[in-house]
């Protein structure tokens, strides 16, 4: 079953992603997966930049097909033109890869200032377009291609706020619900009764979301992410859990189980973050009952 028919029988979805680096051989990652084939819906394949050095996306969307896995080419707009949008979704496509998943923002819109609403409706704009144009078959600049591209699309999406949902960031949702997104993917979910204000705000959608749940295994790595990824990622009552608990794994799989069994009343599917624990996978699904 596809994705977009398991969102389309509301079923509780679970998704993951795979990472590579250029220089990194994507089967021996799928040797991972296997462990837990029949329990992820699909695996999203992000931009991959280590040392300047980008990862194959193509090739390991074909390898994840090649191994009976449904994968998700994942792709932005910001600081892409409508010539380099279109060359993701023509090698997705060329792939044989019917999942889209965009963020028109690089983690993502922190607020209503005109910059932020300037840079919106130039991503949107170029995102509508050029996916308007290969489903009827043509480029940009209108030469015929072969074929017409029809992707399930998802968008990224903030979800860090509460009750207040900035405006703009219900526009960018607006908008995606207008041309046919099929779901909503959050950032990093760590509390519950914030995300369940946010999820009462955005219900009018009528639009799946998915809940991002990062894999945090150490205090250190949690430091690590507040650091160096995006301040206040992790909350501090996590990081103390962790750095007090005798058994690290065992407390980082309860945290874990624990932020999915309660999303399970509040969304339709986890995106699990596993951060290079792809191997050890099986045993949180195992806690959070992910069958």
């Amino acid at each position: 079953m596809t994705l977009k028919e398991t969102l389309a029988k509301k079923r509780f979805v679970v998704t993951t992603e795979m990472h590579t680096a250029d220089d990194e051989d994507p089967r021996m990652l799928v040797k991972n997966l296997e462990l837990v084939r029949g329990r992820i819906d699909s695996i999203a394949v992000p931009e991959t930049e280590i040392e300047g050095v980008l990862g194959n996306k193509i090739q390991t969307c074909q390898i994840l097909k090649q191994n009976r896995f449904e994968p998700i080419y994942q792709t932005t707009t910001r600081e892409k033109n409508r010539l380099q949008i279109q060359k993701d979704l023509i090698d997705a496509h060329e792939a044989g890869v019917d999942n889209l998943l965009v963020f028109t923002e690089d983690y993502r819109i922190t607020g209503d200032s005109l910059q932020e609403i300037m840079f919106f409706h130039v991503d949107m704009g170029k995102l509508i377009s050029v996916l308007s144009d290969v489903r009827e078959g043509h480029t940009v600049d209108h030469r015929p291609l072969d074929f017409r591209a029809e992707f399930f699309l998802g968008s990224g999406i903030e979800s860090r706020w509460g009750k207040d949902v900035p405006v703009l960031e219900l526009k960018e949702m607006e908008a995606m619900t207008e041309i046919g997104t099929g779901y909503f993917l959050t950032t990093p979910i760590f509390d519950l009764a914030l995300f369940e204000k946010f999820m009462k705000q955005v219900s009018t959608f009528g639009v799946p979301v998915i809940a991002e749940v990062m894999i945090v295994r150490t205090a250190g790595m949690a430091q690590f992410l507040n650091r160096h990824f995006k301040s206040g990622l992790v909350p501090d009552h996590i990081i103390t859990r962790l750095m007090r608990s005798p058994d690290k794994k065992k407390a980082s799989i309860e945290i874990f189980a624990e932020t999915v069994n309660g999303l399970k009343d509040l969304c339709q599917g986890v995106h699990i973050i596993s951060i290079g624990g792809e191997e050890k996978l099986r045993h949180y699904l195992d806690e959070a009952k992910l069958f």
